[in-house]
Formats: C-alpha cells, sequence, structure tokens
C-alpha cells in the first residue's frame, strides 16, 4: 500500500523519516501544493537535515550513517529515501485536487494543521478535509484534533478520534473515514490519567487541572511583529526566542472525545509556551477523595504507573531526574512519568453543607452543618517529545493499524 503525507512541517517531515525507516509502506507521496526552493534538490536538502533531530542518516542508522536520499529525479518529482520511492506534488493545496487516485494513494495523513473541520464540504473554496476522499482517498488521518467551526453542528458519524493503547477500538473500519489522532498534548495527558482512572475509578476524582510546559510551534514569530487585522491574542505575535507565552490548549475537550469518564470531573488545561524547539512537559494536579483508612500516598501513585508502563508499549516510567532534552527523540514514548517528583498531600477538606444545592441542615447547636471530607491532592509530571518521540511515533502507530485493515 502507498502512504500520502499532506504537508512537510514539523509532523509530516517527521512522518517520513518514521515510515522510511520502518517501510511498512511500498511508497510515499508527499503533497506539498507549491513549489519549494530550486527545485527537488532542495526539498531533499530540507528533508535530510533537522535542527532538533539531526541528520536523518544518522536517525536511521547512527553515527554510521551515510547517503539515504538518492535518485532523484526533477521531471517526475521522485526519490529514493532509505530505499524506499518517494514522490513529491507541487500543484495543489486544496485536498480535492491533489492527485491521489492518479498515484494510487487510498490512506492519508493530513499534517498541514490547515483541514481540521471534520463538518465541511469536501468542494469548501479554501479546501477540506473531506476533498481528499473526493480526490481519490478512502480514509484520512488528521494529525490534529478536530475543530467544528458552525455552532451546532454534531461530530459526523464518520469521524472519529482515537489514541493508540487508550480508546483505538473505537474506530470502525467499516464506518469511520476521518480519523484524527487528538494532539500530542492529549496523547500525553491520556496515559496520565488513564491508570488512575482504572485503578481509582473517575468516582472518586474530584476534580483535576493540568498545564502544559510547551515548546515553541511553528506558529510562533521568531522576533515581535504586528499582529493581522483582527486578532485578539497579541501574545501569539511576540518572540517565541526571548518569551514565556501564555496560550491555550484544546486539550480538555479532546481528552472527553477519548476517555469518555473525563466528562464527569471537573477538569481545566493551560497551556504555557517556553522558547525550547521540542520536549514538553505537563504537570497534573488531581484532587481524590481519599479512603480514611487507606489514604493515598506517592508511593501508590507510582506502583500505578510502573504496573501500567510494565504492560503498555506507549508509556514509561523513569525515577531518574530528567531535563527536557534527555526525553527528546525517545521513541514510542507517550508520556514518560517522571517519578521522583510524584507529591501528594492529604488533609480534610471543610464543607459548608448550608451552600451546597439542595442540602439545607445545621447542626446541633444552631449553626451551618460543616462536613469534613478527606481529599488527597497528587501532583505527577509526565514528558513528552511533541514532535518526533512522542507524538509522530503514536501518529504512524495509529496510521499502520488502519491500513492493516484495509482490504
Amino acid at each position: 500500500m502507498k502512504l500520502g503525507i499532506n504537508g512537510l512541517g514539523r509532523i509530516g517531515k517527521l512522518s517520513l523519516w518514521h515510515h522510511v525507516g520502518r517501510k511498512h509502506f511500498s511508497e510515499i507521496v508527499v503533497n506539498l501544493g507549491r513549489q519549494v526552493g530550486r527545485g527537488l534538490a532542495d526539498i531533499a536538502a530540507a528533508i535530510e537535515r533537522d535542527s532538533s533531530y539531526g541528520r536523518l542518516s544518522n536517525y536511521l542508522h547512527g553515527y554510521r550513517g551515510g547517503r539515504v536520499i538518492e535518485e532523484l529525479n526533477e521531471d517526475a518529482g521522485t526519490m529514493t529515501v532509505n530505499g524506499v520511492p518517494v514522490k513529491i506534488l507541487r500543484e495543489s493545496r486544496n485536498p480535492a485536487e491533489i492527485a491521489w487516485k492518479g498515484n494510487g494513494v487510498r490512506l492519508v495523513v493530513d499534517t498541514t494543521g490547515v483541514f481540521n473541520d471534520p463538518t465541511a464540504d469536501a468542494d469548501a473554496p479554501r479546501g477540506a478535509l473531506r476533498g481528499h476522499l473526493a480526490a481519490g482517498a478512502e480514509k484520512v488521518v488528521l494529525s490534529a484534533p478536530f475543530k467544528i467551526k458552525a455552532k451546532g453542528m454534531e461530530m459526523p458519524a464518520d469521524a472519529v478520534t482515537t489514541v493508540m493503547g487508550i480508546n483505538e477500538d473505537d474506530y470502525d473500519p467499516a464506518r469511520h473515514m476521518l480519523i484524527s489522532a487528538a494532539s500530542c498534548t492529549t496523547t500525553c495527558l491520556s496515559y496520565m490519567i488513564k491508570p488512575l482512572l482504572d485503578h481509582l475509578g473517575a468516582d472518586n476524582i474530584l476534580s483535576a487541572s493540568m498545564v502544559t510546559v510547551h515548546a515553541a510551534t511553528g506558529s510562533q514569530q521568531v522576533l515581535d511583529r504586528l499582529p493581522r487585522a483582527g486578532a485578539t491574542d497579541l501574545r501569539k505575535n511576540r518572540s517565541i526566542m526571548n518569551n514565556i507565552i501564555l496560550t491555550t490548549t484544546g486539550a480538555a475537550k479532546a481528552l472527553a472525545l477519548v476517555i469518555p469518564e473525563m466528562k464527569k470531573i471537573g477538569f481545566i488545561a493551560e497551556s504555557v509556551r517556553i522558547p525550547t524547539s521540542t520536549g514538553s512537559l505537563i504537570v497534573l494536579v488531581l484532587n481524590i477523595q481519599d479512603d480514611p483508612d487507606n489514604p493515598i500516598k506517592r508511593d501508590r501513585i507510582n506502583a500505578i504507573y510502573r504496573e501500567y508502563a510494565a504492560s503498555s508499549p506507549y508509556l514509561d516510567y523513569t525515577e531518574d531526574q530528567n531535563v527536557s532534552s534527555d526525553i527528546i527523540g525517545t521513541p514510542a514514548a507517550a508520556a514518560i512519568i517522571e517519578g521522583t517528583e510524584t507529591h501528594t498531600r492529604t488533609a480534610n477538606i471543610r464543607v459548608n453543607l448550608a451552600k451546597t444545592k439542595g442540602i439545607s441542615c445545621t447542626s446541633d447547636d444552631g449553626g451551618p452543618a460543616v462536613l469534613d471530607v478527606p481529599v488527597t491532592q497528587a501532583v505527577i509530571y509526565g514528558w513528552y517529545d511533541n514532535e518526533l518521540g512522542s507524538y509522530t511515533n503514536m501518529l504512524a502507530e495509529r496510521t499502520v493499524t488502519i491500513a492493516e485493515k484495509m482490504v
């Protein structure tokens, strides 16, 4: 089977790296939709070198790696990368106009970050995710969360969001044509939450919050510049090289699609961008209703993660003292739990029942009734390589499992 990749940005390029190493697909067709540099040789140079991960040859073969991009044919737009035929398309940016059918591509991964609305019509003037289907693809994997722009629109029946190892069985090959692989943050977060839900139960988690300390992305500015007309977030136009920048994340909304139990739990998700090129961290805070006879301590939480990591290929647990560069390139690890930094604190939370909805009662002395509830607050740290090591590998796992079920 041939694989189509739409876009050669951070995730598109690193997906190409992964698949030419894995060699599951017989050929890869990459759509750029525009001319690049002086031709195919400049595209090959961009594929070969990466400022965050070094050279493709070293990624594939270590320090002995030699030349891996060969047989460039400018007229045909073809090359071989690690022995895998790769064709570059440079004509159409609109998904509906990409020559997938003519090139025998049935499965496409869209990594552009532009076409995220599963409800948009295939013939939308500026293009749409469904355009890939109109152009001949049978399945489309999106390397981002779905974003429905029109208010009141429901998720289409042929679209689904999955994270490998969490809810990949929600994908129905007979029904689903559009498959979102969520985001790097949602993928990491799901592996931090799921083990605790399985062991403690959703009913015992009173609330949750998270902050992702996230590396820079391509949407941010290297130097300050004026915002576009109508822009509401002026921070996006400030230099990522010089600032810590507050921003937003859709991880909470996407997480509920992947782990429905989270709909019962009050959850807040925030994001901070920092001046690093990759390697990110989630700080997860949970308030857990405790059992006075069996209080939750850090050793118990770490034991849950150690047990889960022993059976999951996508979760790592470490008691090393890491910094962000230590986890760059860690293969197929959706999350790496930093066990030395797990912290818990248990205390009785005093609840004034007179202020609770639907309850009106007083104490024996006529004052408001007060209930003491034992609650443990847990703080857990999870690393993730938001580009190659974590997300791209997880996206590729999802892509391959979809391909294997296509007749």
